[in-house]
């Protein structure tokens, strides 16, 4: 598979605004849909119908689109809700520029460089297209001088490790946080968010393969738990004591396990069920265990402010910075995109640019 990486030219700012003067009332746009379930190969590039930005809704022209784990779950039918088929829509994470505005809304203007603020039903707004129209409240502004295809790689990934360890797991520094499913953008924006915080983050990664890229990433500790007992490292790595915090991307009977690894007292956060088998508890109490619904933060106006606040910041002292896995150009390219996703190959996140 041949995949086009950024290069140095797209790695400027694309927030000019020459486009805005296009006629935002033609009535269709291109966008991702699929009417089965099934692997990448039901994703399809389709005419949909585009509406003209009714009160408190915005017109955005999407310029690239940040690929995430859900999106491939929802299309094979495995996701926590299911899609209304046929003709589902897809995408929760995308960079644009704002092209038109409703009624009443006084937030953003024809020009503003924003960022899907994945807090919506993504089968009805799916932002795998080449423009949507969204209520204000599910976008946010880009940070300033940051280009669309890290744009695209940061909202998703950093607010669900910011929320979910640092606002609901109560992570602080000097904790010791064990990390898994550490090679996903999630996961890298985990370690990144730990070291932040002044926490030291233990990566978990099922092989050897990927274990110095972490380390680079500032994982301060990598477990191979295909190779490596994951209690045994980690009661070695915090002196026997165990670990204040476990965020976890995975489920299944192996949650227990991380619940093993915990200091009495300690917390474990799951966000994910990539076992989908039904979830077992440790033991080793007394423990605290939260399921964090990132939507359900992302919904509330407080958390888009706090997430925003600290990723913007992170953003501009560098000590946040986004792996991109892969980009590829043309949402043509998007069932390719998945098929990367699925492999479980990549490091970081994968971007899609939207041509116009």
């Amino acid at each position: 598979m041949t995949t086009n990486t950024t290069d140095a030219k797209d790695a400027t700012d694309t927030t000019d605004t020459t486009d805005t003067t296009t006629d935002t009332t033609a009535g269709t746009t291109r966008a991702v849909v699929f009417h089965e379930l099934g692997g990448p190969e039901v994703l399809t590039v389709e005419e949909v119908p585009l509406p003209a930005p009714g009160p408190g809704e915005v017109l955005v022209r999407v310029e690239a689109i940040g690929l995430n784990r859900a999106e491939a779950l929802f299309r094979a039918g495995t996701y926590y809700h299911p899609a209304t088929l046929p003709g589902s829509r897809l995408g929760y994470e995308a960079a644009g520029v704002v092209e038109a505005v409703g009624a009443g809304v006084t937030a953003y203007a024809p020009g503003d460089p924003v960022m899907a603020a994945a807090n919506f039903d993504f089968g009805v707004h799916g932002v795998y297209a080449e423009r949507v129209v969204l209520p204000q409240e599910y976008l946010v502004a880009r940070p300033a001088g940051v280009d669309a295809v890290t744009a695209a790689a940061v909202w998703l990934a950093y607010f669900t490790a910011y929320g979910g360890m640092v606002l609901t797991g109560g992570l602080r520094a000097g904790d010791h946080v064990v990390i898994t499913g550490a090679s996903s953008g999630v996961g890298t924006a985990a370690i990144q968010t730990a070291l932040r915080v002044g926490a030291v983050p233990i990566a978990a990664t099922r092989g050897e393969a990927k274990r110095e890229r972490l380390r680079e990433l500032g994982a301060e500790h990598v477990i191979a738990t295909d190779t490596e007992d994951l209690l045994a490292r980690v009661r070695a790595i915090t002196g026997g004591a165990g670990a204040e915090l476990v965020f976890d991307a995975i489920g299944g009977p192996g949650f227990a396990r991380l619940g093993d690894a915990l200091r009495p007292g300690g917390t474990a956060v799951l966000y994910g069920w990539l076992d989908p088998r039904p979830v077992a508890l440790s033991a080793n109490w007394p423990q605290t265990v939260h399921t964090y619904a990132n939507g359900a933060l992302a919904r509330t106006e407080e958390g888009r402010r706090r997430a925003a606040g600290f990723i913007g910041t992170g953003l501009r002292d560098g000590s946040l910075a986004p792996v991109v896995a892969e980009t590829f150009d043309g949402l043509e390219r998007i069932a390719d995109a998945h098929r990367l996703m699925e492999s479980n190959t990549h490091l970081g996140k994968i971007v899609v640019r939207v041509g116009h």
